[in-house]
């Protein structure tokens, strides 16, 4: 009797080829290299910031493409108004649990006792450097800068709420012409589709990108500055931890999936993140992610970029934990007032922050400008151990967002939760592309 013909099964890529793979073993080296050839890792610091330009390039216009031709395609306007409530409530709520359970920790685990700084031996250039940063931006200059100077200054900068107001606008634009903004629709679908394969080709060199960020960290900062902070770091690291499965985790689940399953579904965008420090190289992806689960455009390309600038829960939680161990390492009494205030200023000098390197560092100056029992100059603690730091920020805030797109979809009736189980289970990388990309 003839064998009857097997079911062809698909290839399975070698581990080799797959990228969250190459990026951890590029980020192992990069340690590696750093610790035993400071100098050369120092000076492999172009790699990862080539990188981050090349991904911060393409940035804008996928976003303008995706929110436009969600919103212009959609038709219904009061849905775009409910996704915009719904969105900043959640941020809102979110954040200030992340906020709150900072200070919680920061109070119970107490990593700042029995340093007994003396902020007149510190270098005082160094928090008046970010401090004047800080103060460069006050609350009304964030708002008007949410507004560019011409149409195409919001690309040029970058910015991504003002990518977000102009690529609105436009598609309101757009849906007022009717049928004659049909074209225009078209020709920005395929326009969609050359961003986001401009990007398939960038995040083929993520590895190289996080040998280079790697490999300066360790090359610059040394091993040695994470000695006498480490119990801040512990600390962060598992608060972190703590709000992503505790906090995220609860949320994920009244919503209908598991944070761990969606962790694993991002998995190649988390150890992005983890190579570059950086949350902003990993959007392109995460959106086109998000959309493989059933989100609509609209969805995704209004709250992914406005929770980068209003969602940042890991910036939240280190704000507010950085600001009471720096109170407590230099002997500086904070009552529950003055941390109760600080937990109000926090939630305002966190928005706005970008998921650039960095910000998180610039906003916890905001922060103590507000604040000035805490001396300015103790940031010069934490210089060492920022670049550390900043990568489990640029992790928990780029879970976040893709929680909340998730729920906020849910929420909208976009996803069925049957389907989002089983699309979490059959997670796919984003270098294979999208349908119909390959």
């Amino acid at each position: 009797m003839p064998h009857s013909a097997a079911p062809s099964a698909v290839p399975k890529r070698p581990w080799y080829r797959v990228l969250y793979l190459q990026v951890l073993v590029a980020v192992v080296a990069g340690i590696a290299i750093g610790f035993v050839f400071p100098e050369f890792g120092k000076s492999l610091k172009p790699l990862g910031d080539g990188f981050v330009k090349l991904v911060k390039m393409i940035i804008a216009p996928i976003i303008f493409c995706t929110v436009v031709h969600g919103i212009a395609s959609m038709g219904d306007f009061r849905k775009l108004g409910r996704i915009g409530v719904k969105s900043l409530v959640y941020f809102e709520v979110v954040s200030t649990v992340a906020l709150v359970l900072g200070l919680l920790v920061v109070n119970l685990w107490k990593p700042g006792v029995g340093f007994n700084v003396d902020p007149a031996a510190l270098d005082p250039k160094v928090g008046a450097g970010y401090a004047a940063k800080a103060q460069a931006t006050t609350t009304v200059d964030f708002l008007l800068n949410i507004i560019p100077r011409s149409f195409f200054d919001a690309f040029a900068t970058g910015d991504l709420l003002q990518v977000l107001l102009v690529s609105v606008l436009t598609a309101f634009a757009i849906a007022a012409l009717g049928e004659r903004g049909q074209p225009i629709l078209r020709a920005l679908a395929h326009g969609e589709r050359i961003f986001f394969g401009i990007m398939h080709l960038i995040v083929r060199v993520a590895p190289l990108a996080a040998l280079g960020a790697m490999s300066f960290t360790v090359g610059a900062y040394g091993v040695e500055a994470l000695g006498r902070l480490l119990s801040l770091m512990v600390g962060f690291y598992m608060t972190a931890g703590l709000f992503v499965v505790g906090v995220l985790g609860l949320v994920a689940r009244w919503a209908g999936f598991s944070i761990f399953r969606f962790i694993g579904y991002i998995r190649e965008e988390i150890f992005l993140v983890l190579g570059t420090s950086s949350s902003e190289t990993a959007l392109p992806g995460l959106m086109e992610k998000l959309r493989r689960l059933g989100c609509s455009e609209s969805t995704v390309g209004f709250v992914v970029p406005t929770g980068y600038s209003f969602n940042l829960d890991g910036t939240n939680i280190y704000m507010t934990m950085a600001a009471v161990f720096l109170a407590q390492a230099t002997n500086t009494p904070l009552s529950l007032g003055q941390q109760v205030s600080l937990l109000l200023v926090a939630m305002l000098s966190s928005k706005g922050a970008s998921g650039v390197t960095g910000a998180g560092f610039i906003t916890l100056a905001a922060t103590l400008s507000a604040v000035p029992t805490i001396p300015m100059a103790s940031l010069a603690l934490l210089v060492g151990i920022d670049r550390f730091m900043s990568e489990c920020r640029a992790i928990t805030n780029l879970i976040g967002n893709g929680v909340a797109t998730v729920v906020i979809s849910r929420w909208e009736n976009e996803v069925d939760p049957k389907k989002l189980r089983a699309e979490l289970g059959h997670s796919r990388s984003v270098v294979d592309g999208p349908p119909g990309l390959a």
